[in-house]
């Protein structure tokens, strides 16, 4: 089966990106025709500084290679090497109504916390929407905050084959485990609400944001309540279960700090990502050998583009040069 997904680079990538869908991504990669793309195209709606776009875009590959992906079982690549996907926007824009756009609660969210309006950011699931379908997906990770798109893109394809054949594949979900990941204040961690836990950030730094994760004012001596904790949340991703049984008995019996729990989960994170610092330094020493698997990912993301193009032009009766040859 063919798996799709992808990840805007428009900050750099934290603890919510990897548990929500990097450990999905590699771990599916043994199983399943992986495709992943970097979606630098999504990105314009909120990067307007062009070398910020170029290194970001990199630092996402390079972030991925670091953190297991397999160029031999997964395809990784850049949206804007396949330039077909933008022209199937176009076509399921005048197939798509603009009631099914009004009712993106994605849209809805961004422009409560402040993000331009733009015409871009309104069309965003049709973009989104051609990045699925333009491969023939058959499964789409996503959390359950992102299960509308996976419908609005049903809906679009369903739109399409009404009014022009069969030649557009239904995806289906395929829902994430993770829970939504929260950031030092509690929220969903979001690069939007500054307040993240860096996938590489610098080990101090990290340490610094860590402990500054908020909690309650419950005494040492007392009872905690782990479900309400957002570090025991951080600590039930990372932990090994045995460990985690432990320390749900410790919150609950009392006589443990706060303080205890966070330098634990520095200790795991460092142990899991510092391992791999060195692993990304090696690759961004390598840039040329980076552009080259993106290349190739490229190349062969845009032949699958061009084929399900094709079979998209000549049921709509778009005609081309290469149509008339």
């Amino acid at each position: 089966m063919r798996v799709l997904s992808g990840i805007q680079p428009s900050g750099t990538l934290h603890l919510g990106n990897y548990f929500g869908a990097i450990k999905q991504h590699i771990e599916l990669q043994h199983a399943h025709e992986g495709f992943y793309f970097i979606a630098n195209y999504h990105t314009l709606t909120t990067v307007h500084d062009a070398e910020r776009l170029r290194t970001l875009t990199r630092d996402v590959a390079l972030d991925y290679l670091a953190l297991g992906l397999d160029p031999q079982k997964a395809t990784l690549f850049r949206q804007s090497d396949v330039p077909e996907v933008t022209e199937l926007a176009w076509i399921l824009a005048t197939v798509t109504g603009k009631g099914l756009l009004d009712r993106a609660t994605s849209y809805k969210d961004k422009i409560a916390r402040g993000i331009l309006p733009s015409t871009g950011l309104y069309t965003y699931p049709l973009l989104m929407a051609a990045d699925i379908l333009i491969y023939r997906s058959d499964l789409v990770p996503v959390g359950k905050d992102q299960l509308q798109h996976i419908e609005m893109t049903q809906d679009m394809a369903a739109s399409f084959n009404a009014a022009f054949g069969d030649v557009l594949k239904r995806p289906e979900p395929r829902l994430n485990e993770a829970a939504i990941v929260p950031g030092l204040d509690g929220q969903k961690m979001s690069k939007s609400y500054g307040n993240t836990i860096d996938i590489f950030g610098d080990a101090k730094a990290m340490k610094k944001r860590i402990m500054s994760i908020q909690t309650d004012s419950t005494p040492v001596e007392d009872p905690k309540d782990p479900e309400t904790c957002n570090v025991f949340a951080l600590l039930r991703l990372m932990a090994p279960a045995e460990e985690l049984k432990e320390w749900e008995q410790r919150y609950r019996q009392g006589g443990m700090g706060y303080g205890e729990a966070k330098k634990r989960l520095v200790e795991l994170y460092e142990a899991f990502f510092g391992a791999r610092r060195d692993d990304r330094a090696r690759w961004a020493a390598r840039p040329d050998d980076v552009e080259d698997l993106l290349a190739v990912g490229g190349r062969k993301a845009r032949d699958i583009a061009q084929e399900v193009m094709e079979d998209v032009r000549n049921a709509s009766g778009i005609v081309t040069r290469a149509t008339v040859r």
